[in-house]
């Protein structure tokens, strides 16, 4: 169970926990001062032992490095930013697919589509979906109506009886 503090006070107490090492205290001791398990402190004085003091710094958890390099990004979000219409499809709506089709074309990187919704995301893109409006709908009868019939027809509150 990972003990509870940020990593960066969890590092200061590894490094508290080296220097009281060094100093010869025993392990017991330390793990009492720092409040950590005997057994950490052990694994701890292993490591200082064998790497020294930085050996107890936090090392980056990196994870897997993208399929897509920052430059494939930019150009994505470029691609992106003129349109479905520009990139050569029919309809001016960008889904999953038809993305996750743009990048195994230009990039020759291969994306399920529903993790392109990650990618972009990562990119600060949100999924929008197009306004729905009739096209029969007239703007300025719509405005009319909202402002002399809604009143009207719109509940008030109750009056006490």
């Amino acid at each position: 169970m990972r003990p509870t503090g940020t990593p960066t006070e969890l590092a200061v107490r590894r490094g508290i926990a080296g220097q009281l090492l060094l100093e010869g205290k025993g392990v017991r001791e330390v793990a009492r001062i720092v409040s950590a398990s005997p057994s950490s402190v052990k694994r701890w004085k292993d490591s200082l032992d064998s790497g020294g003091l930085d050996s107890l710094k936090p090392k980056p958890h990196t994870g897997r490095s993208p399929r897509l390099s920052r430059e494939q990004q930019r150009r994505l979000v470029s691609i992106l930013e003129k349109g479905p219409l520009a990139a050569g499809y029919a309809t001016d709506q960008w889904t999953c697919p038809r993305i996750a089709d743009v990048i195994e074309q230009r990039f020759e990187v291969r994306y399920h589509a529903d993790h392109v919704r990650r990618i972009l995301h990562a990119l600060g893109w949100t999924s929008q979906r197009p306004e729905q409006r009739a096209r029969e709908a007239d703007e300025a009868e719509i405005e009319q109506w909202r402002r002399r019939k809604w009143p009207r027809i719109k509940k008030g509150p109750r009056k006490a009886s």
